[in-house]
């Protein structure tokens, strides 16, 4: 059973930087992609970012662009997010999850088979 832990959530001022990582275990061949989801209090499950473990392709939602950075480190099977210029909205329970997909990298929570127990992300004004 492969199984997440995200660490590196917190309270953070706005403009400030975060960094939130992911540490895979178990039967971790299974995963050819990583994903960060977001969701805040009365919203939806949200895509922020995802790596494909193979090439390193990266997909980001619009909205982060140029201020989130995801990466990989497929030896110690870790993911990595770093956040900059954080805003208010960026409040919420960050996770992190793996996909079996073979092809592309799925934005969507459906497309995704594990899933970490989630980190809070608080960004004060």
């Amino acid at each position: 059973q492969v199984q997440l832990v995200e660490s590196g959530g917190g309270l953070v001022q706005a403009g400030g930087s975060l960094r939130l990582s992911c540490a895979a275990s178990g039967p971790t061949f299974s995963i050819n992609g990583m994903g960060w989801f977001r969701q805040a209090p009365g919203k939806e499950r949200e895509f922020v970012a995802a790596i494909r473990r193979s090439g390193g392709v990266t997909n980001y939602v619009d909205s982060v662009k140029g201020r989130v950075t995801i990466s990989s480190d497929n030896a110690k099977n870790t993911v990595s997010l770093q956040m900059t210029s954080l805003t208010p909205y960026a409040t919420a329970v960050y996770y992190c999850a793996g996909t079996r997909a073979i092809v592309g990298i799925p934005r969507s929570p459906i497309g995704y088979d594990y899933w970490g127990q989630g980190t809070q992300v608080t960004v004060s004004s």
